[in-house]
């Protein structure tokens, strides 16, 4: 399959290329199990790197349960399914978030229908994401929860994987059988941590450590903590509303630490 035209461009990012440095381009948000943030952290990870001058898309990868156009009230004409469906290229579904300054590659909403896709097509699927990758600085992969071979399969595209946790003992089991999959299916896979909706900082390293202590301990990795949101009353407040936080409420401490999670990400 021949490269696809480069993708719309943001007026204020026009001229510039993408950055030749391919370490960390493809971020890939994973979390196990569900219900602990990922793609809040997935959307606004992208914001934060736009503001920053990135060159940013976002993927929604949940092949399953498609939710990132929603959060972000976006009605797209063409979304992934289209290109399974083999109507569109790639880089065609790809619109522009005008208040995010980032693009966006929408699933299908409200429908299970790409959550069966042949590991085959997951896999082009894949090496079209990493084609369309050189027209960026960096590519957020907002993956589904679970540890599915799909979800594994699409995970394979990303340089980082950034592991979204909480407190709850459910989530920490889940996240830790995602790093061991992953670990055992590409032992030299750069994982990091992000621990969601943390009471303080302080509980957050708590929370951060437990997991570590079982990596260390049984797989005899350490994947160092890429950052702790601390919980936010106006998280809800944005999704609810459809908009970013960093739109929103970008003074917020949850929007602040993602915000932090992005400066830590350029600067490795």
């Amino acid at each position: 399959m021949p490269p696809s035209p480069p993708p719309p461009v943001h007026p204020r990012l026009a001229g510039r290329p993408a950055s030749a440095n391919r370490r960390g381009r493809v971020i890939a948000v994973a979390s196990g199990k569900g219900g602990v943030g990922k793609t809040f952290i997935s959307i606004t990870l992208s914001h934060a790197l736009a503001r920053r001058g990135q060159r940013t898309l976002l993927f929604d990868g949940d092949l399953g349960l498609a939710n990132v156009d929603i959060q972000l009230g976006l009605m797209p004409k063409h979304d992934l399914g289209s290109v399974v469906a083999g109507k569109i290229p790639l880089n065609q579904a790809a619109v522009h978030f005008d208040s995010g300054g980032f693009d966006v590659i929408a699933g299908r909403s409200g429908s299970g229908s790409l959550a069966n896709i042949p590991l085959s097509r997951l896999q082009i699927l894949g090496e079209d994401i990493g084609l369309l990758a050189a027209r960026y600085d960096r590519v957020i992969i907002d993956l589904g929860a679970g540890v599915e071979k799909s979800i594994r399969q699409l995970a394979k595209a990303a340089d980082t994987i950034v592991v979204v946790t909480s407190d709850e003992p459910t989530s920490l089991t889940d996240a830790y059988a995602f790093i061991k999959i992953s670990v055992m299916e590409r032992a030299a896979s750069d994982i990091r941590v992000i621990v969601n909706a943390s009471n303080s900082t302080r509980e957050g390293e708590r929370t951060y450590q437990t997991l570590l202590k079982a990596c260390t301990g049984f797989l005899k990795i350490s994947p160092p903590l890429a950052g702790i949101v601390r919980r936010d009353a106006r998280v809800r407040e944005a999704i609810r509303n459809q908009t970013p936080i960093l739109t929103r409420s970008p003074s917020s401490e949850a929007a602040l630490d993602i915000e932090a999670i992005a400066d830590r990400l350029l600067s490795s």
